[in-house]
């Protein structure tokens, strides 16, 4: 389904390092506690390009040309951006510290034997993974141009979850694109780690022993679960009516809830109607949200405010909410998204993420995850939504166009889901949808409601 060649043909033409063009004195940058929630994972990304030369008609682009100018750019943005330049080490204690060093970004070039319209990004396990989007071996990030049989690029980036967030990634990609049109960059980044250091003393709500786990009290039976069914990638689209829908029934209540709130919602019905079919009718699944802590933080501190809008790192919690599977199909959509708003609004203060920095501290230096990404704490499915959308797509234009399409790939190692809704790059209100479930779960929720999830193909695209 979907459409589109998977099974093309890669070759790699040069690799090499970018490094800052200023020279950098060697420092030291500790992550903070909110960092050291992450677990080692890399996220991936990627932005495809239509043939920068179908519309010109004068002087065309070399691929040369646009190659040296990523490097040039990317070299200049790593000064402000030196953390994506340096590599991880252990600290005494075994947590990890950023050695900000110059060692650079892994850039590669390569060639793929297919055009952009052939491109199944519906399938991105078959199309993206592994081929578009480069493997991360050395430092924080690597970055990869490709292009493809009809001119047109695909430029794919994978950094380490522990160093950035989606908003710090966002970040730099705008900055990278201003410097490659010669514009003045919107973004300064801020690594001012003592905006997120513990209070003295630290004071700890035990609500969120209920969220997040020290890592030394997971059985590893449990973290190895060989009859998992494991996840797979898919990414879809969902029409601004559809969206409207949802939100229409979602605030039936007399109480508007937002596209987010109500998307989750309805997603978290479809997998329990999915876990009914398996006669898990006395199972919980769980749902987890990602909220971004910044503008939280600097609440009723104007400078504060000001530097967390543009600090570089993690400034994320996870909270989550359970319920039984009968329950939720039983519930009208309106009744679940007064659920998944109270599981959201748990996070939604300045003293829940003082707090967790706090609880992070008191655990030291003892690792720990967020629960809903651990592989069987609770008998049920469950999944995450991780709201992408402040993702810039059309931002990202290096001086050959805006992307005709990109989308996060975050293929994680947890058992729980993991779904990222974003904006389509048609700016029409539709959103794109990247869902990384069970094959059984994408099969169920296509056939049972395939006017909503609708298979990305080049036609929805216009390649």
């Amino acid at each position: 389904m979907g459409g589109g060649a998977e099974g093309f043909k890669m070759c790699v033409s040069k690799k090499e390092v970018v490094t800052p063009v200023l020279p950098m004195q060697e420092q030291w940058l500790p992550l903070s506690n909110l960092d050291l929630l992450l677990p080692p994972v890399n996220v991936g990304l990627f932005f495809c390009y239509r043939n920068p030369n179908s519309a010109l008609t004068g002087k065309k682009l070399t691929l040369a040309n646009m190659v040296s100018s990523l490097k040039r750019a990317l070299a200049q943005a790593l000064v402000s951006y030196y953390a994506f330049a340096g590599e991880l080490v252990l600290n005494s204690v075994g947590e990890p510290m950023l050695l900000c060093n110059e060692k650079g970004v892994d850039f590669t070039e390569a060639f793929a034997d297919v055009e952009l319209q052939e491109l199944s990004l519906y399938n991105p396990d078959e199309s993206i993974e592994g081929k578009l989007v480069p493997e991360r071996k050395h430092g924080v990030l690597a970055v990869q141009v490709t292009q493809l049989k009809c001119g047109g690029l695909v430029v794919g980036c994978t950094f380490d979850h522990r160093i950035a967030d989606a908003y710090s990634a966002n970040m730099f990609l705008v900055s990278w694109a201003e410097i490659s049109q010669f514009q003045p960059t919107l973004f300064q980044p801020s690594f001012r780690r003592s905006l997120l250091d513990p209070r003295r003393p630290i004071l700890i709500d035990p609500s969120l022993n209920d969220m997040y786990v020290p890592i030394n009290t997971l059985s590893s039976a449990k973290e190895e679960d060989s009859d998992v069914d494991h996840l797979v990638s898919r990414i879809y689209y969902v029409t601004s009516e559809q969206i409207n829908l949802m939100q229409s029934i979602a605030s039936s209540s007399g109480i508007k809830r937002t596209k987010l709130e109500s998307f989750s919602a309805f997603l978290w019905k479809m997998i329990a109607k999915h876990a009914m079919q398996s006669d898990a009718r006395n199972t919980r699944t769980r749902l987890g949200i990602v909220v971004d802590g910044r503008t939280r933080l600097g609440n009723g501190n104007e400078e504060k405010t000001k530097l967390m809008a543009t600090y570089f790192g993690n400034v994320i919690s996870i909270p989550f909410g359970s319920m039984k599977v009968t329950e939720l199909i039983e519930k009208p959509l309106n009744c679940v998204a007064d659920e998944v708003h109270d599981i959201l609004d748990v996070a939604m203060t300045k003293e829940h993420f003082l707090g967790l920095i706090d609880w992070v501290e008191a655990h030291k230096p003892t690792p720990a995850l967020a629960k809903i990404y651990c592989v069987g704490f609770e008998d049920g499915p469950g999944f995450v939504v991780s709201s992408g959308l402040r993702f810039p797509v059309e931002k990202v234009d290096f001086r050959w166009g805006k992307p005709a399409f990109g989308s996060y790939h975050f293929p994680w190692r947890g058992n729980s889901g993991y779904v990222m809704p974003m904006p389509s790059p048609k700016g029409n209100g539709d959103w794109i949808v990247y869902m990384h479930l069970s094959r059984e779960q994408l099969e169920f929720i296509e056939s049972e409601a395939p006017a909503v999830f609708r298979p990305l193909t080049s036609n929805y695209l216009d390649l």
